[in-house]
């Protein structure tokens, strides 16, 4: 370019300042597409925040009937096993659930369950087997 006398600027005046508009400028007109393309949603409302939102009010872990023998230790499991006249007490709350669920077959042995909640399938089982529910708060 040496031996141009505007080096490819045009003419006097011409390449200088802000030709496009300061910044952001034109970002809805003549920058839209770059807008569009690098920065979606940059323009427009975004709603109002819940500041003092109380997140999951209805937290309830729930535990299958099929899996509540898990619950117990093995050794409690033997001791049980041929006794039908005493029943194992399962407390679902200590494990860390809140409701018990009817889903699967339970063991013929009678056992006293323990939940803050019984669906309808889940407690006809544990009482058809012989057991009880125990509600707790």
């Amino acid at each position: 370019l040496r031996g141009h006398v505007s080096h490819g600027h045009g003419r006097i005046g011409k390449h200088r300042k802000h030709p496009g508009g300061r910044g952001n400028a034109g970002g809805q007109h003549h920058h839209r597409i770059n807008f569009d393309k690098y920065h979606p949603g940059y323009f427009g409302k975004v709603g109002m925040r819940y500041y003092h939102k109380t997140l999951n009010k209805f937290h309830c872990p729930a535990v299958n009937i099929e899996r509540l023998w898990s619950l117990v230790s093995e050794q409690t499991r033997q001791v049980y096993k041929d006794k039908k006249d005493k029943a194992p007490v399962i407390d679902v709350v200590r494990a860390g659930y809140y409701k018990v669920l009817g889903k699967g077959h339970l063991p013929k042995q009678p056992m006293i369950v323990k939940a803050r909640f019984f669906s309808r399938e889940a407690e006809k089982k544990i009482n058809s087997v012989g057991g009880t529910c125990v509600l707790v708060a």
